[in-house]
């Protein structure tokens, strides 16, 4: 299987100044792609983590935004990319938009975000999704299903539709500050576009041009 991409390219000089500018425009580009049927949840991404002893693990999670400070998304603190965090902050990120020939990739470190900006963002949340991140300890073995139906089924009964469901203590976000910021759009005969933002000390950006 092999696809031939023919998108426009991407020079140096049309990118912003700051990449979380660059990514700005990308992703409202996604977006707009999305709305057209062409791309299928652009705030997706994978994130890696790796454990203490550097044994790596990826999976995809929605970004829930992004600012000048880095990409934010939640979860639970207990799980497996939690964990990871716990002992070794660095991260991965990848945002796959395959249908526009373009990936934009991010590494950088995991910080996690203060309590009342997750409690802001837990009450936007689905009355089943804030009783979900209670059901669910994430990442962790359990002997079926009908466990988990369970769980939700008891906390739909002490929280009905209408009350307000707390924020688990172990649930919460993380923001990733980039260090690096790559833009990979394809280009025909596999001689993409690849350019990279990289932080200096004295936080301006420099841009690189890597090879395909």
């Amino acid at each position: 299987m092999r696809a031939h991409y023919r998108a426009e390219g991407l020079d140096e000089s049309s990118l912003a100044p700051h990449p979380m500018d660059q990514f700005a425009r990308w992703f409202r580009q996604a977006a707009q792609a999305a709305v057209q049927g062409m791309v299928y949840e652009p705030n997706a991404m994978i994130v890696s983590t790796a454990d203490a002893d550097g044994r790596p693990s990826s999976r995809t999670v929605l970004m829930k935004g992004y600012d000048e400070q880095g990409f934010v998304f939640y979860t639970n603190y207990d799980s497996r990319k939690g964990l990871d965090l716990a002992v070794n902050p660095h991260v991965g990120l990848l945002f796959p938009w395959h249908p526009m020939a373009r990936q934009v990739v991010v590494t950088g470190t995991a910080s996690r975000t203060g309590r009342d900006e997750t409690a802001a963002y837990f009450r936007t949340r689905p009355h089943g999704s804030q009783l979900g991140a209670w059901a669910s300890t994430q990442s962790s073995v359990i002997g079926s299903r009908a466990e988990l139906d369970t769980a939700y089924r008891e906390l739909s009964a002490r929280y009905p539709e209408g009350t307000q469901v707390p924020v688990p203590p172990n649930w919460g976000g993380y923001r990733i500050a980039p260090r690096t910021v790559e833009f990979w759009q394809g280009r025909s005969n596999r001689l993409h576009d690849r350019l990279r933002y990289a932080a200096e000390p004295d936080g301006t950006w420099r841009v690189e041009r890597l090879s395909p």
